[in-house]
């Protein structure tokens, strides 16, 4: 990650969810990881929620939260195995407009070389919805960091060259 000294740091708001039949407020480890991440980066965690394994109750919430002008993207941790109750990727697929794939695969090749080939059961994905960055990470505490500390934190930082997500930000409901 190269940082430019000459370029200032924006936060953005980032609406934190947990997709789980199994989970609690409680014991939302995951959640609790991307929450500490978001804030300790210095960005604003707008909302959290935690939601169960149901394509529609994502949607739902997916299509208020890309509504709302305060969140600038919304993380996902849950939801993006490969079981029956996996739906997470559904849910995103019925919202976004463009996908990232290269999230995806970079992912995965991280994945790849700390847990090796367990890391294609993921379907993490990521896109963007009515100028809203979405992101579906796997439920697991150490594939939320992965995702944060390599892709998520270097491309949410204003300050990141040659480029970032936040610089394309006010371009992303061009037509």
């Amino acid at each position: 990650m190269a940082l430019s000294p000459e370029r200032s740091f924006t936060p953005v708001r980032i609406a934190a969810l947990t997709v789980s039949d199994t989970r609690t407020a409680a014991t939302d480890r995951s959640g609790d990881v991307l929450v500490q991440r978001i804030t300790e980066a210095g960005h604003t965690l707008a909302v959290r929620e935690l939601v169960r394994d149901d394509a529609d109750v994502i949607e739902v919430l997916l299509k208020r939260w890309i509504e709302d002008s305060s969140i600038d993207v919304v993380i996902s941790t849950g939801g993006t195995g490969i079981t029956g109750r996996d739906v997470t990727p559904e849910a995103f697929a019925r919202v976004l407009e463009k996908q990232i794939e290269g999230f995806s695969e970079l992912f995965r090749m991280i994945s790849f070389h700390k847990i090796g080939p367990s890391a294609m059961l993921s379907r993490a994905v990521a896109g963007v919805a009515a100028g809203t960055y979405l992101f579906a990470l796997p439920g697991s505490p150490g594939a939320v960091v992965d995702a944060w500390d390599e892709l998520l934190l270097p491309l949410l930082d204003s300050r990141n060259t040659p480029c970032n997500l936040v610089d394309l930000m006010p371009r992303l409901r061009e037509r």
